[in-house]
């Protein structure tokens, strides 16, 4: 279903690749939306370093976040896809856990997009921890937060091995969560379908009331 090594080879590949060369998709089937997803998260990161930076105007920064939020949409819709794509796994192996089987709370196409997120990050935290023109403690520093890094990715990475395993195996129960993402709506955001004047709650209005 998921080769866990194969999806760690993939997102380390295309991350120093897309550094290199224009961003492609050279993969099929499950893999070919792993990749895509993948290639959701790099854009993010490095629209995200443009929306944060002090030295571009507001226009850029708005135009930034607006961007920003289309490309996390279509992160989360890919990470519904991956699952999605597990489901359809299962069926076509007939593979049946009993309603007793216990369920993940976290997806393997969730586990997938924060392994992504920990490929860039790995990527960029060994850039740091090699520069030639930053201090010692700068790269000190760094060089430890890289060791986090594969020490984390190498327990998400054998988490997503044993849920991959148990789902093939029936002991636990596979289900795709629907974000709703209501931000992106124009039939659900509010600033977007023209109720502005809706005033927002306050914590005052949030807060539990007493008995």
């Amino acid at each position: 279903m998921i080769d866990v090594q194969q999806v760690l080879g993939l997102h380390q590949e295309m991350v120093v690749r897309w550094h290199a060369q224009p961003i492609d998709n050279p993969f099929e089937g499950l893999y070919s939306v792993i990749c895509a997803q993948h290639a959701w998260n790099f854009e993010l990161w490095h629209e995200e370093d443009i929306a944060r930076s002090p030295d571009v105007g507001d226009a850029r920064i708005a135009a930034a976040k607006r961007r920003i939020d289309r490309l996390n949409q279509s992160r989360n819709d890919a990470i519904e896809k991956i699952d999605d794509g597990v489901t359809e796994w299962l069926e076509r192996h007939a593979v049946h856990s009993d309603e007793s089987a216990r369920r993940n709370s976290e997806t393997p196409g969730g586990i997938v997009d924060r392994l992504s997120v920990l490929a860039l990050r790995i990527f960029h935290m060994d850039e740091q921890a090699r520069r030639s023109d930053a201090t010692d403690a700068h790269r000190a520093g760094t060089a430890r937060k890289l060791a986090v890094c594969l020490e984390q990715r190498n327990d998400l990475s054998r988490s997503l091995g044993e849920l991959v395993d148990d789902l093939v195996t029936g002991v636990r129960r596979h289900k795709t969560y629907r974000q709703f993402k209501m931000y992106n709506d124009p039939t659900l955001n509010p600033y977007l379908y023209g109720a502005r004047s809706a005033s927002p709650p306050t914590l005052d209005t949030l807060r539990p009331r007493e008995a």
